[in-house]
């Protein structure tokens, strides 16, 4: 109950600041819906069912995407992280790559792909790779050398040593990259529903929009945030999970 009542609190304050802006701001309902026509919009889609299936659409695509670009990116961090050399050589097309933002590749992605789930697939994968590899990179080569010393003594083979030493040492850096690839692909979601879909929470706002149902557009926002938020918690406790299975210490 600790944690709820300032979460609560946060969520008050923002819907009574929301409301007083729209009283006092002269908006057009309209243009500017206040608090009640977005509720009513969003009980509305409640009703009729459509905005679960939207939920269900968006969340099959998310979590395709992301955790296919988690499994790829850490099994190439973990076997690229200690090979110096052909890290040196990967890292400036990684580099060269990242900072493109994933809606640059769509005209691509559309002909390659056409239309459905995969183009948002696809960008929801590009969107989580970089912060992955790279947090992971990062961590494989942070690796405290005296674990691996005590695996040579072992004699222990290079998949057990990645499995048992280096992959729980680094875990705690990577769930960085988890966080982050997390919040990144779950925003690209709603921009890769927008192109080329035809469900999903991101067709839902361009479709409210260009019915000029503003009401719903911002009823599809809240839910978007709410969701980004659960998934955030939800990752915590994975973290939370993973670090009591090996004794470490809880995120």
């Amino acid at each position: 109950m600790k944690k709820i009542g300032p979460i609560l609190l946060g969520f008050i304050l923002l819907i009574a600041v929301w409301q007083l802006v729209s009283i006092m701001g002269g908006h057009d309902a309209a243009l500017f819906p206040p608090p009640f026509a977005v509720l009513n919009a969003l009980l509305m889609t409640i009703k009729d069912g459509s905005i679960f299936d939207h939920i269900q659409i968006s969340l099959l695509r998310f979590f395709s995407g992301y955790l296919l670009a988690v499994v790829v990116a850490v099994i190439i961090g973990l076997a690229v992280g200690r090979l110096g050399k052909i890290w040196a050589v990967l890292d400036p097309i990684v580099q060269v790559l990242r900072p493109v933002s994933p809606i640059a590749w769509s005209p691509f992605i559309v002909l390659w792909f056409g239309i459905g789930n995969m183009p948002a697939i696809v960008i929801i994968f590009i969107a989580a790779f970089f912060p992955v590899l790279l947090s992971t990179v990062a961590a494989v080569k942070k690796v405290d050398a005296t674990y691996l010393r005590i695996a040579a003594n072992f004699e222990m083979s290079h998949f057990n040593l990645l499995r048992k030493i280096v992959f729980p040492a680094a875990f705690p850096m990577i769930a960085n990259g988890l966080h982050m690839a997390l919040g990144s692909a779950w925003i690209f979601l709603v921009a890769g529903e927008m192109v080329g879909a035809q469900s999903g929470l991101g067709f839902l706002i361009v479709d409210a929009r260009n019915s000029l149902s503003l009401d719903l557009v911002m009823a599809a926002i809240i839910v978007i945030g709410v969701l980004g938020l659960l998934l955030d918690k939800l990752i915590r406790y994975f973290e939370r999970w993973v670090a009591k299975i090996w004794g470490g210490q809880s995120a």
